[in-house]
């Protein structure tokens, strides 16, 4: 007796298995476009470059009086936060100070060295004071001792261009005695 021969499959499991193939194949497909969104999303903020330090406008030259008092300034400037980006927004502040008769100005940063506290100008005593742990500056930004500031305050580099004052913004690592700019 012969063996009977093979009985081919019946035509709706062959077109079951195509379906089935073409069902995974678009899901992949679909599942791979929001994955891949989803991982550049999160790496996009790694792979942006943070900008180098760059002069910004504070101020015409006559806003800084020739006194030998500083005067504080806001620095404003666009700043992007990850994702988000901000127009016009206020990145921190400094103090310009100019002497008699001079356009040279001298520029230091508002923000105390030691802990990273907002630093005030005290004119009765002709000094800047933390208000955080009571450091103490000189109108130029040396240390008056006793201080638990690390370093002097951060001198910016300043120039000025048409009667208008630019600062190169940078801000510091607080609490260690180098004057580290932060990325």
């Amino acid at each position: 007796m012969a063996d009977p021969a093979p009985v081919p499959p019946p035509a709706d499991a062959r077109r079951s298995f195509l379906t089935k193939l073409m069902a995974m194949v678009g899901g992949g497909l679909a599942t791979l476009t929001p994955v891949a969104a989803g991982v550049w999303m999160t790496l996009d903020p790694l792979r942006r470059k943070s900008s180098a330090a760059s002069f910004l406008p504070i101020t015409k030259l006559e806003s800084v009086p020739d006194d030998g008092l500083p005067r504080q300034f806001p620095v404003i400037a666009d700043r992007n936060d990850a994702w988000t980006g901000f127009a016009a927004e206020p990145i921190g502040a400094v103090y310009l100070r100019r002497e008699q008769g001079s356009d040279t100005i001298e520029a230091v940063s508002a923000t105390c060295p030691h802990a990273g506290c907002f630093i005030e100008l005290d004119k009765r005593d002709r000094c800047f004071r933390c208000p955080c742990h009571n450091s103490v500056f000189t109108l130029d930004g040396g240390i008056v001792s006793p201080s638990p500031s690390p370093r002097t305050m951060d001198s910016l580099e300043c120039e000025v261009r048409d009667g208008r004052v630019a600062v190169k913004w940078e801000n510091y690592y607080s609490g260690i005695a180098e004057k580290v700019a932060r990325p």
